[in-house]
């Protein structure tokens, strides 16, 4: 079983936001959450019931990274993270019995930070990702931290997507949306591509005070690259609603709100 501690920090902005309806009860006796967690071992999902306060159901689901023999490169295909999602959620749902899955009233997303899911203009994956621990683009990352206002290490996404720009031109010239691992799987979920606030800090490219974009430091990486970069979401905003297609793949209503998650 997966311990409830993975999962409980994407539940966790659930309880906090406003219903998606007015006069709707988010927080009510009999009402189920989801919560999901996408690592760089494996996915876990839980459900919590917060009439009782407890996890009432769990679900996991391990996986590896790509083989490789090149120093420093550490990639997972996103597909997999779905797979697994799909499966631990399903899991987890079954283990909570009963009519579960018609009680599921929002959904929680975490993931690991830092990864490159380098998306195309149909928001189809061109390449596989490139993870947190991923440490090919050092030398992109020293170059990066000599003009950003505070440097980063190769681990920032930023130094990534320069590592891609040289390294994999037909790559780059297919980008047209960066994400995160969750801002994917969120993507997937609800067919909305946004980037949580705190999660997006760590691709280096972040205006911290003004909760913005800094166009000046994505400029060190591409002058296009702005544009490639998506909408910004507070903590405490919905990311969307679930898609038909994922309700179909979980067992769940469509329409169930999913939250902005984070990392």
């Amino acid at each position: 079983a997966a311990p409830a501690a993975y999962t409980f920090r994407a539940l966790a902005p659930i309880m906090l936001l406003s219903p998606p309806t007015a006069g709707a009860a988010l927080v009510s006796p009999g009402k189920l959450y989801l919560g999901i967690d996408a690592g760089t071992q494996s996915t876990k999902a839980l459900v919590y019931d917060a009439a009782q306060r407890a996890v009432v159901g769990r679900g996991a689901v391990s996986y590896e990274m790509l083989e490789s023999d090149v120093v420093g490169r550490a990639e997972q295909d996103p597909a997999v993270w779905v797979d697994a999602m799909w499966r631990a959620c399903r899991e987890a749902l079954a283990d909570a019995g009963g009519d579960a899955a018609s009680r599921i009233c929002g959904i929680g997303v975490s993931g690991q930070q830092h990864g490159l899911v380098a998306l195309d203009a149909s928001y189809e994956v061109i390449r596989p990702a490139k993870l947190w621990c991923d440490t090919e683009s050092a030398e992109e990352a020293a170059e990066l931290s000599k003009s950003l206002p505070v440097p980063i290490v190769a681990s920032f996404t930023a130094s990534k997507l320069l590592w891609l720009k040289r390294h994999e031109a037909a790559a780059w010239a297919r980008l047209a949306h960066v994400a995160l691992p969750h801002d994917y799987l969120n993507y997937v979920l609800t067919g909305e591509l946004v980037m949580e606030g705190s999660d997006a800090s760590g691709i280096g490219l972040l205006d911290v005070g003004a909760r913005a974009w800094d166009a000046s430091a994505a400029r060190l990486v591409d002058a296009e690259l702005l544009d490639k970069l998506p909408p910004l979401i507070g903590p405490g905003e919905w990311c969307g609603r679930l898609h038909p297609s994922a309700a179909e793949a979980l067992g769940l209503p469509c329409g169930v709100p999913v939250s902005a998650g984070g990392g």
